[in-house]
C-alpha cells in the first residue's frame, strides 16, 4: 500500500527481472491479474494496483470533477513506487489511464500494452460515428437503469463487453462488487467520455506499443483498439481469437504471451545500446 496524503493506492509487487505494472479495469482490483502473473511466471517483477475507488485505492473524484488526470496521478506513484522504467499494461479503462501516463511523460516508460481501453471519443473524433454510437447507446441506457433505482444496472455494461449472460455467469461474489462499485464505474464512464482522445493525440506516444482486442469483442470495441494501433506510431495490433473483453482472464496464457514476447523484445533492443553506453561512462 502507498500512503498518499490524498488517500491510499494499492500497491503489491511479486516475482524479479524487467518491471511490469500491471492495471486492471473497473470494477476490478489488482488480484484480477493473478491468472496472467501465473502464467507470466518469475521472470518478470509484477506490480499490481487498483484504480481510483476500487480495492484498498481511495476515491478523490466527483461528478464534477472525474477527469482522467485524478486517475493518472495514482498510477504515476506506482511507477514511481517501483523505483525503475516500467512496463506499463493496462487492461480495459486501466489501458486508457495508461495512455493518459505515456501521455503525460512524467514517469519512465518503456513500453505499453492496451488491452481493450474503452476509448469512446477516439471513435467520434475520428469520424466513426456508427460505433460511437453503440458505446453511446449502451451508456445511455445503463445511467438511466442505475438513476432508476434498478439494482443489476451494470449488467448490461458487462454483457455489451463479454457477451449476453456473461454478468450472470460471473460468481456471486464477482456480481456483488460489481453492483457495490456501480458508482464508481459511472465515474470511470463519465471520465472516458471527457478524455479527448484524438490520433493526432497519440502521435505524442513515442514508446513501443501493442494493443491487444478480442476476436468476439463487439465491433466498436474492436474498431476503437485498431484506431488506437493506427494512431500509436510505434504500435501493433493483436488479435486474440476467441476471446472477448475479460480476456486477462478467460484467456490468460494467450494474454501472457502476448505481453512476455513484448518485453522481451523491448528489453533486448535497450540492452543492445547498454555497453556504449556504459563505455561512455
Amino acid at each position: 500500500m502507498i500512503e498518499d496524503d490524498r488517500g491510499a493506492i494499492d500497491y503489491a509487487e511479486c516475482g524479479a527481472g524487467p518491471t511490469v505494472v500491471l492495471v486492471p479495469g473497473s470494477c476490478s482490483t489488482g488480484a484480477a491479474w493473478r491468472p496472467v502473473i501465473a502464467e507470466l511466471g518469475n521472470g518478470l517483477r509484477s506490480v499490481t494496483t487498483s484504480l481510483l475507488g476500487y480495492g484498498g485505492t481511495a476515491e478523490r473524484r466527483t461528478l464534477r470533477d472525474a477527469d482522467i488526470s485524478r486517475e493518472a496521478e495514482v498510477l504515476e506513484a506506482v511507477v514511481r513506487r517501483t523505483g525503475s522504467p516500467v512496463h506499463l499494461v493496462g487492461h480495459s479503462f486501466g489501458g486508457a489511464v495508461a495512455l493518459v501516463v505515456a501521455l503525460r511523460k512524467r514517469v519512465p516508460v518503456l513500453s505499453l500494452v492496451v488491452i481493450e481501453a474503452p476509448v469512446p471519443e477516439l471513435l467520434r473524433h475520428a469520424g466513426e460515428h456508427w460505433h460511437y454510437r453503440a458505446f453511446r447507446e449502451m451508456t445511455d441506457a445503463y445511467f438511466e437503469a442505475f438513476r432508476a433505482g434498478k439494482t443489476t444496472a451494470i449488467e448490461a455494461m458487462i454483457d455489451f463487453y463479454g457477451g449476453a449472460g456473461t454478468f450472470a455467469a460471473w460468481p456471486e461474489r464477482v456480481r456483488r462488487y460489481a453492483i457495490d462499485t456501480t458508482p464508481v464505474n459511472i465515474l470511470d464512464w463519465a471520465a472516458a467520455y471527457d478524455f479527448q482522445l484524438t490520433p493526432a493525440c497519440l502521435a505524442n506516444i513515442d514508446v513501443p506499443t501493442v494493443v491487444l482486442r478480442g476476436g468476439t469483442s463487439p465491433p466498436a470495441m474492436r474498431r476503437a483498439n485498431e484506431l488506437l494501433g493506427q494512431s500509436i506510431a510505434n504500435a501493433a495490433v493483436a488479435t486474440i481469437p476467441g476471446a472477448a473483453h475479460f480476456m486477462i482472464s478467460t484467456h490468460a496464457p494467450d494474454v501472457a504471451g502476448a505481453i512476455a514476447r513484448h518485453i522481451a523484445g523491448v528489453e533486448r533492443a535497450g540492452t543492445a545500446s547498454r555497453p556504449a553506453l556504459a563505455l561512455r561512462g
